[in-house]
Parts: structure tokens; sequence; C-alpha cells
């Protein structure tokens, strides 16, 4: 890696570990200005980058809470993305990642994978982070502030206040406006259709993913089966099921034998293996 006056991040050309090409970046493809000397490499999706491309890219993705690195470039002659995931070692060795901006990488995606596969939250007290043992249980213990003698160790998992009321409880504690708002917009999102599946012309729009509890909407294209992006399970938008019991009584795109299910009321709690 070399660096300009101004500390602009460019590529070394004598690294031999990287395909260059002679091509507009295609995660910034403004015309390149006369002069304009800068090398560009090639991703494993075929996609050419710079190193400030690509870290402003990849960065701007954990500021939205995303840790995986996904290709934002389009498909060569079409409209669509090409959404392939890099790798973080090959973000950090072609994004050519300061030191401090691999701390700030790898924090973060610590940080979000640790929510995304676990139960924590921020204590409101000490604003340490909790991980919730008992997915049943919205009341909380902070050791932290139970260890250093507060008397408001225990909070709500929900509305993040004091607890209020008995425990444990699984739907809410005694403070006003503790409600789960997940749990509500299933109870009262709108009504979809499945244009390619017969007979789907009214299902709710958002489901809880019935392994893990993960938010979902059907994108409407294709069949009835979608993947949860958070546990890889595959199941059925339509009757609820994993795909593999749908299918034993239906087919990609007809109707299921148990029709459609109703809202759900209630958000099933992943339990990992």
């Amino acid at each position: 890696m070399t660096t300009n006056n101004q500390g602009e991040k460019r590529y070394d050309p004598s690294d031999t570990t990287l395909k260059f090409v002679n091509r507009p970046d295609d995660l910034d493809p403004m015309p390149l200005e006369e002069g304009d000397k800068g090398l560009r490499a090639e991703m494993s999706c075929g996609h050419a980058v710079t190193p400030e491309s690509l870290t402003g890219w990849c960065r701007s993705l954990l500021d939205q809470g995303q840790y995986k690195f996904k290709c934002p470039a389009l498909k060569e002659d079409t409209l669509e993305q090409c959404k392939k995931v890099w790798s973080y070692q090959e973000v950090r060795r072609l994004a050519v990642l300061t030191t401090e901006e691999m701390a700030y990488f790898e924090e973060n995606m610590a940080r979000l994978a640790a929510v995304e596969y676990c139960e924590i939250k921020e204590c409101p007290g000490c604003n340490t982070f909790v991980e919730r043992e008992d997915l049943t249980n919205l009341s909380v213990v902070c050791t932290v502030c139970l260890e250093d003698g507060e008397n408001q160790h225990t909070f709500c998992w929900q509305c993040l206040k004091q607890w209020k009321g008995p425990m444990p409880r699984s739907d809410r504690c005694d403070n006003d406006g503790c409600v789960n708002h997940n749990l509500e917009l299933l109870k009262n999102c709108g009504d979809t259709s499945l244009p390619q599946v017969q007979g789907v012309d009214k299902c709710p729009s958002i489901r809880a993913c019935p392994t893990c509890g993960q938010r979902v909407e059907h994108d409407r294209t294709g069949c009835k089966n979608i993947i949860c992006p958070r546990c890889q399970v595959e199941f059925c938008f339509v009757c609820l099921k994993l795909t593999s019991e749908c299918l034993k009584t239906s087919s990609y795109f007809i109707p299921c034998s148990d029709g459609v299910a109703p809202r759900q009321t209630s958000i099933p709690v992943w339990h990992q293996n």
C-alpha cells in the first residue's frame, strides 16, 4: 500500500496478490478525472474497487447495523445487484484498512453479530451489555449493578426501564407503555398476495420465523417459501410450517393443505443448540 500526500489510500502496483483492472470503479462509477492514475483491483465477485470506495461502502454498512459485506454493484447488462458476500479478510486486504479502521470494523462486527445471535442489550442503569439467559422471562438482573450494590438492578428487557410488578413474566412488566412492538406489528400488519402461488391472494404481510422469531417479509416473487436471514431455516410464508413439512402435502406454487396461517399472536423463541 502507498498513500499520497493527502493520505488517500492507494494500491501498491508491485503487489502481485491483487488483480488490477483498467476500468472504472464499480462502487463509485463517476467518470475518471483527467490524469487519475489510481489503480483498481478486482474483488472475488469480479467488480472493480479502490481502497477508498471499498472502505466507504463497507463502513456505511456497519453504520446501518449490517456486518455482512455485500457487493452493491450491478450485474453486467442488468439492473440486478450483485449481492455477493465478501469475507472480512478480503475487505481488509482490498480496502487497505489502517490499524484504526481494523479496530473499528472488528469491534462493530463483533457487537452486531452478538446482537443477532445472542440476546444482548444495554443495561439502562450502568450501560454495560447484558445477556438474557432465560428467553421466556422479561425481568433481567444486571450483575454489574448488583455487585455495585445498586438497588435498581432488575430491569425490563422489553421497555428497558426499572422492573415493576411481579416476576417472572413473558409478556410485559407493569410500566406504562411496555409493549412488544414486533408483536403488535405482527397482529396489525396489512395483507399481501403471492401472485405466482395459486390461491394466495390474501396473507399477512409480515411473519415471525417459526424457528427463531426473526421478523420477515416476502418479496412477492417466486414460490411461497423463504429462507430466514437470521437462522437460515427455510419455511413456508403461508402456512408457517418448515418447508420440508409443508411439501409433504403441497408444492412450491400451489395452496398449502392447511391454508393460510392466521396472524401470529406470539413470537417463537430460538432454542439454539
